[in-house]
């Protein structure tokens, strides 16, 4: 075979539009990601007012403005879309979470900052926090699971950082964690009251409420004496 044949022509022609078939590949996957971002955010617009368990495909769907068949492109199951929500919406609270631990917070006034912050996210990620403090509670059981795991896991995080205080340094892990987790339940908690308040004077008690819980819980560290 020699350089005239056809297929070496093509061969050596195939090499031009390389540039072409990547750029035309990469524009599916920005379909294919479109696609699926409509289908997450058609879900959480859904599930605003009720259950997760109430969703069904067709409705996600036709909100996501795709037909049926398009969803398992993208999904393998109703379930499996909810695992995702789930994914990121405990992403917001993580987000948080590490953003005060990188100093957002301000220290002279630790637990009033830390709700400023909270209030912030919420308002930030609305349908997020929602959706969790509907489903956590209630709804299919394999989310209130995978829901669990996440706050335990986020719990642990935070029990690292507690570790590191002085005050804290010498706590047993298992005290750490359950300290780590009254924090976060009741960051939770916080979360889906602030999402409800419809008014400023309804936030504003929110807050004062919020910060009074937090300094209880702080108070009892105080009274605190672990043991390993």
């Amino acid at each position: 075979m020699n350089a005239r044949t056809p297929r070496s022509r093509s061969s050596r022609h195939s090499t031009r539009p390389v540039h072409g078939r990547g750029r035309e590949s990469a524009t599916r996957e920005e379909r294919k990601e479109a696609t699926r971002r409509a289908i997450i955010e058609a879900a959480l617009k859904l599930v605003d007012e009720r259950s997760y368990a109430g969703l069904s495909l067709r409705e996600v769907t036709r909100e996501a403005g795709i037909v049926p068949g398009a969803f398992y492109r993208h999904f393998e199951s109703m379930e499996a879309l909810g695992l995702v929500l789930i994914d990121e919406s405990f992403r917001s609270l993580r987000d948080m979470l590490r953003g005060a631990r990188a100093g957002k917070l301000d220290t002279s006034r630790v637990i009033e900052s830390s709700v400023d912050i909270l209030v912030a996210s919420v308002a930030e990620q609305r349908e997020h926090w929602r959706f969790i403090g509907r489903e956590r509670s209630s709804g299919m059981s394999v989310l209130r699971y995978a829901i669990r795991t996440e706050i335990r896991l986020i719990a642990s995080e935070l029990a690292t950082d507690l570790a590191r205080f002085p005050e804290l340094n010498g706590w047993s892990t298992e005290d750490l964690n359950i300290l780590a987790s009254l924090f976060v339940n009741a960051m939770i908690s916080i979360a889906e009251l602030i999402e409800d308040a419809h008014n400023p004077d309804a936030l504003a008690e929110i807050k004062r409420l919020a910060i009074k819980q937090l300094r209880m819980i702080v108070l009892g560290v105080q009274g605190w004496h672990s043991t390993p």
